[in-house]
């Protein structure tokens, strides 16, 4: 096993920067198929009491639900609970009532159409959907302003109502794809996601320390979501995910500790074994491993939300498409990552990655907003790279 312990110098230098290129605190992890590779914390959990990082502490995880919740779907596939190509309106009528976003009247009133196509579950894992977030689409967000729709972070099912931006399976779009798979997993399986989650996907992988709504232990241990603010500094925010929420929002409502969720990318690496059990069939990894966009292709997230989100791109120049819900880089990237890895990222500025070629997974995790934080990016790419050269 490779020594990874310089890595230990990465976390430290991003914990104890000066104000505008500092994280509060950091657990950053690396793993292959047979075991954790490294494991190391720098920081606080709280700028606003000191409290020092540690391994168990419990993140807001975010969008980092997403494969979690994809994980899922793709169990229920496996059962023939789920056509991926049937519409998912078969599963969660809902779904089949949204309508395309053509602009807006002069009243400022959304003008809407009926799509001529139907959304399907492939589309929903994939992003090609139509669906956005206002953090990320001006249209989102003047909707939410003229007509008092719910944000998203309520974990309401009226903030999943927003009309599509576009016909359904005609672009790649990121934004509530994920949120609505978790329905059709609900539907199907006639269970909360929190439930499903728990039996199916962290008792077998141990992940002990992850779950929606937060036990005490684990509220104890939570780290603070963090705001840099106009002068670099980071000012802790308050903020907490709805801890009685009305839907269990598959796209960004798990919390969970860092080695927890290194599990989870671990098993992606064992062709879905996981500690306690199998997870997924190995064919199932594999098919879904790959980019289902075709022709397509992804491109920078434009943030509209400030406070939220920078404008966001991994590996500029560079071609990346999307899998079984990963983002894939179609080419070798800077830091080292084989060409076909999978990898996504969380809100608050946590990373991960899964290198399937290479048998190495990792994952940076913070609490910090806006995304794509500049230092944080800056610590996460230095931290892979140093990953690669440690074990090549």
């Amino acid at each position: 096993m490779p020594d990874l312990t310089r890595l230990d110098d990465i976390l430290n230098r991003a914990a104890s920067a000066d104000d505008a290129q500092r994280v509060p605190g950091v657990v950053a992890t690396v793993t292959r198929s047979g075991g954790d590779a490294y494991l190391g914390t720098a920081g606080v959990r709280s700028v606003d009491d000191g409290r020092p990082m540690t391994a168990d502490t419990v993140f807001a995880i975010f969008s980092c639900t997403k494969a979690l919740t994809s994980t899922a779907v793709l169990q229920c596939v496996e059962e023939a609970l789920v056509d991926l190509d049937a519409p998912a309106a078969d599963y969660v009528p809902d779904i089949g009532r949204l309508q395309v976003l053509e602009g807006f009247a002069p009243d400022g009133s959304p003008r809407l159409r009926a799509p001529s196509t139907q959304i399907t579950t492939r589309m929903l894992l994939l992003h090609t959907a139509g669906l956005s977030y206002s953090f990320f689409s001006p249209e989102y967000a003047r909707l939410l302003e003229s007509t008092g729709q719910p944000d998203i972070l309520t974990a309401s099912r009226e903030c999943l109502t927003s009309p599509l931006l576009f016909e359904p399976g005609t672009r790649w779009g990121y934004g509530t794809n994920i949120d609505w798979a978790g329905l059709v997993v609900e539907a199907v399986r006639g269970q909360r996601l929190s439930q499903v989650m728990r039996e199916r996907i962290f008792e077998p992988l141990g992940m002990d320390d992850s779950a929606f709504v937060m036990s005490r232990s684990m509220a104890d241990r939570r780290a603070e979501v963090h705001q840099r603010v106009d002068d670099g500094s980071l000012v802790a925010t308050g903020l907490v995910l709805p801890q009685a929420p009305e839907v269990d929002m598959g796209g960004q409502g798990v919390y969970a500790t860092i080695p927890d969720y290194t599990r989870f990318l671990r098993m992606w690496l064992r062709d879905g074994e996981g500690e306690r059990g199998r997870v997924l069939a190995p064919e199932t990894v594999r098919a879904a491993s790959r980019n289902g966009l075709g022709e397509l292709k992804i491109g920078k997230l434009v943030g509209s939300a400030p406070a939220l989100t920078h404008d966001a791109e991994f590996f500029p120049g560079q071609s990346k498409s999307w899998a079984y819900s990963f983002m894939v880089n179609d080419e070798p990237a800077p830091t080292g990552r084989s060409a076909g890895s999978l990898a996504w990222a969380g809100l608050a500025n946590l990373y991960y990655w899964i290198d399937r070629e290479a048998d190495v997974a990792g994952m940076w995790g913070s609490q910090v907003l806006p995304f794509a934080d500049p230092a944080s990016v800056a610590a996460f790419l230095d931290f892979e790279t140093a990953v690669y050269r440690a074990i090549r």
